[in-house]
């Protein structure tokens, strides 16, 4: 049974900062393409600032775990041991070499994705979050795609 909350639009800030946090990435992933020279300086500036934000994601989890009532301590323990596992995702696909870092990044959002639609099953998140985390999700994952077109 999916506990919801009351109908809310997303808040105006946390929209801006959302939408905001994807600049780098749409930057990073339309310098590697227009500007091949210096691929070798965008395409890591691209995984790690993919990897920060996968370690966001993460503590997001770790952060539900903290304050959530309705959560026995199984899941919540769950949750905890779940929050770090992006962050060590992030930390792994910095060190291999970019087309493999990207799969890897892009594994790690689409998983913690899916992590997301597992715990609104459980607690109740605001009916904005998991839309604004898909749409996203969606744009992080296809700007670390260009690492697949721009990276030798």
């Amino acid at each position: 049974m999916t506990v919801s909350a009351p109908q809310s639009p997303c808040p105006t800030l946390v929209a801006w900062l959302g939408y905001g946090g994807l600049i780098p990435f749409v930057a990073l992933a339309a310098a590697s393409w227009l500007d091949p020279a210096h691929v070798a300086t965008w395409v890591p500036g691209l995984l790690a600032y993919g990897a920060v934000i996968l370690s966001f994601v993460g503590a997001l989890h770790w952060a539900f775990a903290m304050i959530h009532p309705q959560l026995q301590d199984a899941p919540k323990h769950a949750l905890y041991l779940w929050s770090v596992v992006p962050s060590l995702l992030g930390w792994l696909a910095l060190m291999m070499v970019p087309k493999a870092g990207a799969l890897l990044l892009i594994a790690g959002l689409l998983a913690h994705y899916r992590q997301d639609l597992r715990l609104a099953r459980v607690i109740s998140l605001p009916v904005w979050f998991l839309p604004l985390r898909l749409r996203l999700t969606v744009v992080a994952c296809l700007c670390l795609a260009v690492v697949f077109v721009t990276a030798r």
